[in-house]
């Protein structure tokens, strides 16, 4: 009896380790042949069926992603916006398994508005190919999580970060979710661990999530600092700032954040070194302004703390072309 326990016990861990190894290579994040790793940043969708625009929000994907042939694709917020969003997700997760490529969603204010909680949309996220979604559970928020990029060594980091919906605090704080501080704490140890890994160096790291920090008006309002993009609207931050973009700045890890929210703000700023930067809403029948649907892209360069960024317009245009940290100099 204890020799078939022994084996049951030895095929189940086998089997444990089979499937880790299996999660891993499928996980695996790494520069091309060329030394680069493209990501393609969509947000702001607004997917509700109600409205007849998944396909038209569907063709500005495809054609962003026709475009740029990506090795990430990276959804920052407010993607699905209506009750039950399994059918609109499984459309997504189709159109992603077409192109074979990875790819993550952070939560927006959004998203949770409606009959399916923030922790069931996390979890349904995790089920389908090629998504490499994490649940946290452990801190504030449901979609906190770091990939890196390299497959032998940690070559660059990518945090992701739920910036959460509403304040908990109102009325006497009005306006929109801050980072709990058990976020910061994580972000913290995370960047200190990876940090100390590779012998006190910061790995050069990109930050997505979808409510832009307070320091998002600091570096518009600053003359002195350049600005590649426009601001047509007040940037939509919490009234409460509770110190992300310090901690990033005190880990050096962080070269850029990438957030949408505002639907017709598209620049990019660097303040403290930490290029400040929007993406471009990718939403049709719901979009506000003026700004043509699209997405925007980042290439990651390997063994450099640089990255190239600009903006592919949905009709084909590459637009509001940077490089950090030269554009910024």
């Amino acid at each position: 009896m204890k020799t078939i326990f022994r084996l049951i016990t030895a095929g189940f861990f086998a089997l444990l380790l089979a499937s880790q190894v299996s999660a891993q290579k499928v996980d695996l994040l790494d520069f091309d042949k060329n030394g680069e790793f493209k990501i393609v940043q969509f947000t702001d969708t607004h997917i509700n069926q109600k409205d007849e625009d998944i396909s038209l929000v569907l063709d500005v994907i495809n054609s962003v992603v026709k475009s740029e042939s990506p090795d990430l694709i990276v959804f920052t917020g407010d993607i699905v916006t209506e009750d039950d969003p399994r059918t609109a997700y499984k459309e997504i997760a189709e159109l992603m398994q077409s192109y074979n490529t990875k790819w993550v969603v952070v939560l927006g204010n959004h998203d949770d508005e409606h009959n399916t909680s923030r922790m069931k949309i996390a979890k349904l996220l995790t089920t389908f190919p090629n998504c490499l979604n994490q649940v946290s559970t452990d801190i504030f928020g449901t979609t906190n999580f770091t990939l890196s990029i390299g497959e032998k060594k940690k070559q660059a980091l990518l945090y992701f970060l739920d910036s959460n919906a509403y304040s908990n605090l109102k009325p006497k704080v009005e306006g929109y979710g801050w980072f709990d501080n058990s976020q910061i704490n994580w972000y913290k140890k995370q960047s200190q661990t990876f940090t100390e890994q590779n012998n006190g160096n910061p790995i050069p790291a990109l930050a997505f999530f979808h409510i832009p920090l307070p320091e998002y008006n600091q570096v518009w309002d600053t003359d002195t600092l350049k600005k590649v993009g426009s601001k047509n609207e007040d940037v939509c931050c919490p009234e409460l700032n509770t110190g992300m973009f310090a901690a990033m700045v005190e880990a050096g890890d962080v070269m850029g954040t990438f957030v949408g929210h505002d639907h017709v703000n598209d620049y990019i700023g660097v303040l403290y070194d930490i290029a400040l930067t929007y993406g471009r809403c990718s939403g049709v029948n719901n979009a506000y302004g003026e700004l043509p649907s699209g997405g925007r892209v980042i290439l990651l360069t390997k063994g450099k703390r640089e990255f190239a960024t600009w903006i592919r317009e949905a009709n084909g245009k590459k637009v509001l072309e940077a490089n950090y940290p030269k554009s910024f100099q």
